[in-house]
């Protein structure tokens, strides 16, 4: 199977409300909350343990689980101390509210400062197997990854897209201690007109009447602030995106430079506060998301059985 897992089938749910609503955050009135829509509620049984701090400790518990397994092979292998990445956060503003998207816009470029921050905190990172794995030749360091991670995929292995099919018997101590602790996880080859369907229901919120009305109205208030080239919501993010791909592309041998970042930063800043001004102005959020939730309820009855299936492999494997 290709590496996925329940969580994607999760995460496609979460993506239906962030992507209809873009980062508008909800009003303080609003009456709906993705994390209560249908779709999320039926499936809540399969990840309602999957917080933070589990996660923590389930990666943990996999780190315990690699040293010994590179031990019997015999590696020396200290297991890595992930909260060392809990603190390189975003200072903690929550995801979409009008504070959040002023000083991050879509969250996809960042200013010069911003990355010169992130590489910082990146450097403080202490991986405690480097002096070991510096000391090994280089034919033992190559054997070393192989016990650790297993042989990397050709590029015959690898799809279009990058993915390749993924066995974590194959897969070194690594793909061993995630099975430990993950057990099997749902195939995506025996739920893929599931995983199809779901995503089809971004495209059938997109185009109902609902929400083709948002976008008419929401690319008006966007003309009357200047950007007059939008048809619907998910434009402007979507500039932002492919002007920051062709920058990387343009400049890749030496990476974009800092004032070609710090202008498109500032480019999507001013665009995402716009969008979030106008989102607010006509509804988008609230008036999307029941538009979400009718489909979802909808979608329930039309797919329990592959639901079900789906679950119950996903119970299965824990």
């Amino acid at each position: 199977m290709r590496h996925r897992s329940l969580l994607t089938a999760v995460a496609t749910v979460a993506f239906l409300s962030l992507s209809l609503a873009g980062c508008s955050a909800e009003k303080a009135d609003t009456k709906l909350d993705p994390a209560e829509s249908p779709l999320a509620k039926y499936m809540a049984a399969t990840y309602q343990d999957y917080d933070e701090d589990s996660a923590m400790a389930m990666q943990n518990e996999q780190e315990e689980i690699v040293a010994t397994c590179m031990a019997d092979e015999g590696f020396d292998y200290v297991p890595v101390d992930n909260s060392q990445y809990s603190g390189m956060s975003d200072g903690g503003e929550e995801y979409g509210t009008e504070k959040w998207v002023a000083e991050n816009g879509y969250g996809m470029s960042q200013s010069p400062e911003q990355i010169a921050e992130q590489q910082a905190q990146s450097e403080e990172f202490v991986d405690p197997n480097q002096d070991y794995v510096s000391s090994l030749s280089e034919s033992e360091q190559g054997a070393y990854y192989e016990v650790l991670s297993g042989v990397q995929p050709t590029e015959e292995e690898l799809g279009d897209d990058g993915s390749y099919e993924y066995n974590w018997e194959t897969s070194g101590c690594q793909g061993f201690a995630s099975h430990e602790v993950n057990g099997d996880q749902p195939s995506e080859d025996e739920h893929a007109a599931l995983y199809e369907a779901m995503g089809a229901l971004y495209e059938d919120a997109q185009s109902s009447p609902t929400v083709v009305k948002l976008d008419a109205d929401w690319a008006a208030c966007m003309a009357g602030a200047g950007y007059s080239t939008f048809l619907k919501k998910a434009d402007a993010r979507e500039l932002i995106m492919n002007e920051q791909n062709t920058l990387y592309e343009s400049q890749a041998a030496t990476g974009p430079n800092e004032q070609s970042l710090a202008d498109l930063h500032e480019k999507e800043l001013a665009l995402a506060m716009a969008d979030f001004t106008c989102a607010e102005k006509v509804d988008y959020t609230e008036s999307s998301m029941k538009v979400q939730f009718e489909l979802e309820e909808q979608f329930i009855t039309d797919h329990k059985s592959e639901l079900d299936a789906l679950i119950a492999d996903s119970e299965q494997g824990k």
